[in-house]
């Protein structure tokens, strides 16, 4: 009985947002991945989900979004109670794949920063932040798969090149809700625009630069990522890896031609269609 009242939720520190798989720019764990890891990866998507729905959560302060934060953290060091079931599950995981806990807290890390940080100095500021809110997406996955580190670099880029679209995407939105902002404060000054203009209903032409300047950078991280699929030893996860570096192609495009602030610039079905047979096509061979 004690060690069910262990495990049993008082006082749950996740705030889901309501947001799952579906709603994201790439697969998570799709048929392509080999049937036995899927569930491990669909485990690490729902505790970096909701850790990050901890730190977007606007009703939340500072302080009580890094205490929640650091309680999954605590959880997944492995302290009894149910009051984090991502963090719980995850332990699990780990537990019986072997992979370091490392990822998870360089993604805690990166949440914790969201809680405090509202404002990025430069492209290397922005992507010092990437290193723990996306690199370490990829590098689960690598390692769940028992893949080389050697492809850690092609697979930092990918989800550094996706985090960045995705911050694009939500510009208007992070602003309003958040007061948080992930453009450079350096490419907002060249442009001779300001952070106020993201309140606007479209995007100003001084900030239609400073999104396309963003957007060049991106492509040179998209075209770095396409080395990955063929230092990819598992046939699954080679196919998967060029899908989505297929799928980041083409939102970067769609980016140029649309305006985030008015309306979401999102993928299509047919972008997922093609970038699958892009991807199980020349992502087919190391």
């Amino acid at each position: 009985m004690s060690s069910l009242a262990a495990e049993t939720p008082t006082d749950i520190v996740e705030t889901p947002s309501g947001k799952g798989r579906g709603d994201e720019n790439f697969p998570v764990g799709s048929w392509l991945i080999r049937r036995d890891l899927r569930r491990h990866v669909h485990a690490f998507y729902r505790f970096a989900r909701n850790a990050d729905d901890i730190a977007d959560n606007a009703a939340l302060p500072a302080d009580e979004k890094i205490r929640r934060l650091d309680r999954m953290a605590d959880v997944l060091n492995g302290a009894s109670g149910g009051d984090s079931p991502a963090a719980l599950a995850m332990r699990r995981s780990l537990a019986e794949t072997g992979v370091t806990p490392q990822h998870c807290h360089d993604i805690l890390h990166a949440f914790r920063l969201d809680a405090i940080k509202l404002r990025y100095e430069d492209w290397e500021d922005l992507m010092r932040y990437c290193r723990y809110s996306a690199s370490p997406v990829g590098r689960q996955l690598l390692d769940l798969h028992g893949e080389s580190a050697e492809t850690w670099q092609a697979s930092d880029a990918l989800c550094s090149a996706l985090q960045v679209l995705n911050h694009l995407q939500d510009c208007g939105e992070d602003y309003r809700n958040l007061d948080r902002v992930y453009l450079p404060q350096q490419e907002l000054a060249a442009a001779g625009s300001r952070v106020e203009d993201l309140a606007r209903p479209a995007l100003t032409p001084g900030m239609r630069r400073v999104v396309d300047a963003l957007l060049d950078r991106t492509d040179g991280l998209i075209a770095e990522a396409r080395r990955l699929p063929a230092q990819v030893v598992a046939t699954g996860l080679r196919w998967e890896t060029a899908v989505i570096a297929e799928l980041a192609a083409r939102l970067s495009r769609h980016l140029r031609r649309g305006d985030p602030l008015a309306g979401r610039v999102k993928l299509r079905k047919s972008d997922f269609a093609l970038a699958f047979l892009h991807g199980v096509t020349r992502g087919g061979r190391r």
